[in-house]
């Protein structure tokens, strides 16, 4: 736990600083810096349990990590030649434009979406519980912010493209790697995959829909995660475990998993609404299918461990309060309310029926 691990609030600050200097970097050299910096501060964090499991994961990320730095050099260095500018939007030379799309290869890699998000599912089934929330959302801010500069500077048709196909694609991703997975961190790990394809869908036609939809995911897992924090299921392997923990945690759980799958009137469902209508005014409604199909997938598989972690507790009655964990439970119990506000939000953009678009 933090409490008892000092050192580890510097390799968070850490963390977050090198995250902070790559979102306000100038060019792509700083910009990588910042990345490296991140890695170098995560990577301790990963292997401190001394779990054969977290050290084998530790390597797989950096492995993953180190590719995509690989290539985010390379794209940077790609498109820099030509005419000696970091920026890419000067001119459509051909060594621009590979360039570009190198580089979003690599953040696509480093965030872990589709097709280069093989190593996040096996990485998280070996991560501990804080471990596992960081690199679901913290680690996710750089690559996403840095992918939408490139619509804030200009719009590339191909590229636009290119960007809503992937996105549909690891919504897809998302919801049929799911099905039939037993374990939670892998499931969640799949949960992830598919919300970063609504997120870089998202990216092409409105940056506020998509910090809405980011900033929603992170307060629904970040409830998730404290949640299994706080019922402390390090040796979770699979959901008979899970079922086996009677406690009225496990049903704020499935709520926020619920929520997290879209389900109206919960919070999760308003920031797919607003990415549908963010695009509704372009001819994207193919593409837009795949991504609500992906996102139904998922759902069913929500509803489904729901459902039969509802009926096979025998009980969600007993409630474990720890007051070494209190700050954990109130920040839980807050997340859970805000999902709930997400009927209220309906019923006032219903009333006022204005666009925001």
């Amino acid at each position: 736990m933090l409490s008892v691990l000092p050192f580890k609030f510097l390799f968070i600050l850490v963390l977050g600083f090198g995250t902070l200097f790559s979102l306000s970097s100038v060019h792509w050299l700083s910009i990588w810096a910042g990345l490296e910096i991140n890695l170098i501060a995560f990577v301790p964090i990963l292997v401190y349990s001394k779990e054969i499991l977290s050290s084998e994961s530790t390597v797989k990320y950096f492995i993953a990590q180190a590719m995509g730095s690989s290539l985010l050099i390379l794209g940077s260095l790609i498109g820099f030649s030509p005419v000696l500018s970091w920026n890419f939007m000067d001119s459509l030379l051909y060594e621009h434009l590979t360039g570009l799309l190198m580089i979003n290869l690599a953040l696509i890699l480093k965030m872990g979406a589709f097709p280069l998000h093989y190593w996040l599912p096996s990485v998280m089934a070996g991560l501990q519980w804080s471990s596992c929330l960081i690199l679901v959302t913290w680690q996710k801010v750089a690559p996403i912010f840095l992918m939408m500069s490139f619509f804030e500077a200009n719009f590339v048709f191909w590229f636009a493209l290119i960007l809503t196909l992937l996105g549909a694609g690891s919504s897809m991703m998302g919801g049929v790697g799911g099905i039939g997975q037993t374990q939670i961190r892998v499931l969640l790990a799949y949960s992830s995959i598919g919300h970063l394809g609504w997120i870089m869908f998202s990216i092409v036609f409105s940056s506020l829909s998509t910090k809405l939809y980011f900033f929603i995911y992170v307060l629904i897992s970040v409830g998730i995660f404290l949640n299994l924090w706080i019922l402390d299921m390090e040796n979770m392997i699979n959901m008979k475990s899970f079922s086996q923990k009677s406690n009225i945690n496990i049903m704020n759980i499935l709520m926020l998993l619920v929520s997290l799958g879209g389900l109206p009137p919960l919070l999760g469902f308003i920031s797919k609404m607003y990415v549908v209508l963010s695009c509704i005014n372009y001819k994207f409604f193919f593409i837009l299918g795949f991504l609500i199909l992906g996102a139904l997938m998922s759902l069913s598989y929500y509803l489904g461990l729901f459902f039969s972690l509802y009926l096979s507790c025998s009980s969600f009655t007993s409630i474990k309060l720890y007051l070494n964990n209190l700050w954990l439970i109130l920040v839980n119990y807050v997340v859970l309310m805000a999902n709930f506000l997400g009927i209220l939000v309906i019923s006032w953009l219903m009333f006022i029926n204005i666009s925001f678009f």
